[in-house]
């Protein structure tokens, strides 16, 4: 009894089990679920499915039951799906209960190209994706996937879609086309993945991308991938239409990089961006970018046109309102030499920071300070800055070539005008000296070369960039390298600066033989109009920067002047000086044919007693009122004046000392003055004038024998005072 149990056990346990190898491999055959299976696709409307041989098999994995059927024929909207293998996934105690119920669908579709891609898009509503299926795609193949999971009620739960699409060819945007772009994907209800994407965006070769996409709300994609790409000149013309739309003020002409891309982008249920985060790491090995505007001011000796880049590793994230970028390598300036750069760049909601560290060879200079940088020098400049709208901080600026070195801290400017500054140090050959701005401006040390301070303010400048500063100040220098030479020692300055300009001046300097500077400012109150007064014992040092007075040596100068808004009147004096080689006093003397006076002017130099000048000055625009000099060899009254484009015009008389005279001798006799009536007593002298831009200016003479009585007047006012 117990031997027939045994052999009954294991008979029936060898039929299970060759019942289950059987499911599990080749299946069993029935048509009785056909008709079920059939009208479980047809739910969705528009759709039927034609059924051949149906199987019943095992999945062993999941050790469920399942039905399968090869190269069903599934018709949606009169379209043919091409199916090779359909699987519905039974629940085996619905089984038993004679009412089966599926739990999953899953779906092996066959090898399609884009012809049946886009045939198959009438399944699918009108959506961006719909368009980019029949209008973008050009070719490419897909092999997936799909299992769907169906619930209790045979409504559809999720989905689960995989596959791989291989050759794709798409046309992102105009002209801009994915080529040989292969890709696996995996997609659920709520997420998709498209891993290991490799191919071509254009000119940029895509290597082991991946794409995540979260679909719950609206629309989330992650993107990770690799870029290598060597754009030259031709290649980026293709890129000028999309660039152009940003009107950038550079143009890129060559990039050979290796980057690795992180993109996130959130899209909302219409596709439209609501964020976005790129951050792009790797090494740009060379570069060539070309500016729109050359770089191109007062401090470089040479604009520069081209920025060059070797082997430059980046780091860069952009967001909405928010960007940083990273980078530290080589650069070069027109393509010479290449030095060391290092940069950190942030923006965020409109405020920018700049971390910038170089290395620099270019000829630079600063003709404030008379300092120059040559060529054959390498310098370094360490840079951080904030701005935000108008308003730019300098926090640090230090600049060092050798043992010369500048450094500027907490120094803000407003819509361009200089607002405020913390210290400014100052170490050239030189020049040595600070500044600090706390209760007052202080400005000391031991060197200062003004040499070209006074070229510094001759420039006409109709804005005023230190509007904002309003302290007192204090200036004290040792020594002071000025013009010609000369050097002015011990210089006090006491004053006080109201909008940018000077309101109170008391200061004093010494030259050196008892000849000393004095500079004193002073404002009326009541009337808001300031008082200058300025006395030297040199003149050549406070004019050789103006032309008018080129030539001139010696004499003591004496400068007042009534300041009321933008118009001033003043009145220059100086006595007892020469004017030697000054080419248009020499021009003058030679059209006049005055031989003797312009040999003279050539050698030992023309001697004049007093020049005095009156003059105003409105906006820019100087009217010279009188020009008056009286000398032992001739003199001279004239009248003109100066726009602000550097036109000049002047007329005047010029009288040689023999005729002057024979003048004064006369004096008593009116009627002899105006018409002389002794034979043979020649020309009283000429009358001129000169007319032109700077360095065009052209002159024309003419003979007079008689003089106005404003010269003879100014003439008697002289001798009277001489006497």
């Amino acid at each position: 009894m117990k031997k027939i149990f045994t052999n009954l056990f294991l008979i029936i346990f060898f039929l299970i089990i060759s019942l289950i190898v059987i499911l599990i491999t080749i299946g069993i055959e029935t048509n009785k679920f056909n008709k079920f299976i059939s009208n479980k696709a047809s739910f969705t409307k528009n759709a039927s499915l034609e059924l051949e041989t149906v199987k019943f098999k095992l999945n062993p994995k999941e050790l469920s039951l399942f039905l399968e059927t090869e190269n069903p024929k599934l018709t949606y909207k009169k379209v043919l799906v091409p199916l090779r293998n359909i699987k519905v996934y039974i629940d085996f105690i619905s089984l038993l209960k004679t009412d089966p119920k599926i739990k999953k669908i899953s779906l092996v579709l066959e090898e399609l190209d884009i012809t049946q891609l886009n045939k198959l898009s009438v399944m699918i509503k009108p959506s961006n994706f719909k368009s980019l299926l029949n209008n973008k795609i050009q070719k490419g193949n897909l092999i997936s996937e799909i299992e769907i999971f169906l619930n209790d009620e045979g409504n559809l739960k999720d989905f689960i879609a995989k596959g791989n699409v291989t050759g794709l060819e798409a046309e992102i945007i105009k002209d801009f086309n994915f080529s040989k772009l292969n890709l696996s994907f995996f997609a659920d209800k709520n997420d998709v993945l498209i891993k290991n994407i490799y191919g071509n965006l254009e000119d940029l070769n895509i290597l082991d991308g991946d794409v995540k996409l979260n679909l719950e709300n609206g629309i989330k994609i992650k993107s990770n991938f690799n870029s290598k790409f060597n754009l030259d000149e031709k290649l980026l013309n293709k890129y000028d239409k999309i660039i152009d739309e940003y009107k950038l003020d550079f143009a890129i002409k060559s990039l050979k990089a290796d980057l690795n891309n992180i993109i996130s982008i959130d899209l909302d249920r219409t596709y439209k961006i609501k964020d976005f985060n790129y951050t792009a790491s790797g090494i740009i090995e060379k570069g060539n970018i070309e500016l729109s505007t050359p770089i191109v001011n007062d401090l470089i000796a040479k604009e520069i046109k081209e920025i060059y880049l070797s082997d430059f590793e980046i780091k860069t994230n952009f967001k909405p309102n928010e960007s940083e970028f990273l980078g530290e390598g080589e650069y070069s300036f027109n393509n010479l030499k290449f030095f060391k750069i290092n940069l950190e760049n942030n923006f965020k909601k409109e405020k920018l920071n700049l971390k910038l560290n170089l290395d620099f060879a270019n000829k630079i200079k600063l003709d404030l300070i008379n300092y120059e940088k040559s060529n054959n020098s390498t310098a370094n400049l360490s840079l951080n800055l904030e701005k935000k709208e108008n308003k730019l901080q300098i926090n640090k600026l230090n600049f060092k070539e050798g043992n010369n070195f500048i450094k500027v801290n907490g120094l803000v400017i407003n819509e361009e005008k200089f607002s405020s500054f913390k210290e400014i140090e100052i170490m050239t050959e030189n020049n040595d000296f600070f500044i600090k701005s706390g209760k007052k401006i202080e400005i000391k040390g031991n060197k200062f070369d003004a040499t070209n301070l006074a070229k510094s303010f001759q420039t006409n400048k109709k804005e005023n960039k230190f509007k904002d500063i309003n302290n007192k100040i204090e200036i004290d220098f040792r020594n002071i390298k000025i013009p010609l030479s000369e050097n002015l020692e011990n210089f006090k300055l006491l004053g006080e600066i109201k909008n940018g300009k000077f309101i109170k001046i008391s200061s004093k300097g010494d030259f050196g033989g008892n000849n000393y500077l004095d500079i004193s400012m002073k404002k009326d109150n009541k009337s808001e109009k300031k008082y200058l007064e300025i006395y030297s014992d040199l003149t050549r040092p406070l004019l050789t920067e103006y032309t008018f007075f080129k030539g001139l040596s010696g004499g003591k100068l004496l400068f007042t002047s009534i300041i009321d808004g933008t118009k001033s009147n003043s009145k220059l004096k100086i006595e007892n000086f020469k004017v030697i080689n000054a080419p248009g006093v020499i021009k003058l003397l030679s059209l006049a044919d005055l031989g003797g006076l312009a040999d003279l002017a050539e050698g030992e130099g023309l001697s004049f007693d007093v020049l005095e000048i009156d003059m105003e000055k409105n906006n820019g625009f100087l009217k010279l009122n009188e020009i008056l000099a009286l000398g032992p060899s001739m003199s001279v009254l004239m009248e003109g004046y100066q726009e602000t484009s550097g036109l000049t015009s002047l007329k005047g008389t010029l009288v040689p000392a023999k005729t002057l005279n024979k003048i004064i001798s006369k004096i008593p006799v009116i009627g002899s003055i105006v018409i002389p009536k002794e034979v043979g007593e020649g020309l009283f002298g000429i009358s001129f004038k000169m007319k032109g831009p700077k360095g065009k200016i052209k002159t024309t003479i003419n003979p007079i024998k008689t003089l106005t009585p404003r010269f003879i007047q100014k003439i008697i006012e002289r001798d009277k005072k001489t006497k």
